[in-house]
């Protein structure tokens, strides 16, 4: 089997790519994220879902992107609740965590060089293209 490195959030976008790298033969590592996020519970369902779906190891690596702010989900700043269809469509939402995405890509770049893996997958879910920038296929 492949190694291959897998970003692991333990929502159903990033469990259901760890599945489809298990399925495409893919021996692979699961890397989730305290990134200083509000609740501990998308670490703990990745830790639960890496074991009930066979990854070689999972390991969550420590960031604190709290320090850049600029988000609901890791600052003082309030998430919006009850919001309109037309608030949902327009513009970027308080709960964009700047580059996040990006940052954890990189990470999952440096730990496949170190296992010799040459594939890295991550689960974005393109619905989220538009209020997201780092969910957009370009």
């Amino acid at each position: 089997m492949k190694p291959a490195v897998v970003l692991l959030s333990g929502g159903v976008d990033s469990a259901t790519t760890l599945a489809i790298a298990r399925n495409q033969g893919f021996l692979p590592s699961a890397l989730s994220f305290a990134y200083g996020q509000r609740h501990s519970r998308e670490l703990e369902s990745a830790t639960r879902v890496a074991a009930a779906l066979g990854a070689k190891e999972h390991r969550i690596l420590t960031l604190d992107l709290r320090l850049i702010g600029g988000s609901a989900l890791t600052g003082e700043i309030a998430v919006p609740k009850g919001r309109s269809l037309e608030e949902i469509g327009s513009g970027i939402p308080v709960t964009y965590v700047p580059a996040r995405n990006t940052i954890f890509l990189a990470h999952a770049l440096a730990w496949a060089e170190v296992l010799g893996a040459e594939d890295v997958f991550f689960g974005a879910n393109i619905l989220d293209y538009s209020g997201y920038p780092d969910c957009r296929p370009e």
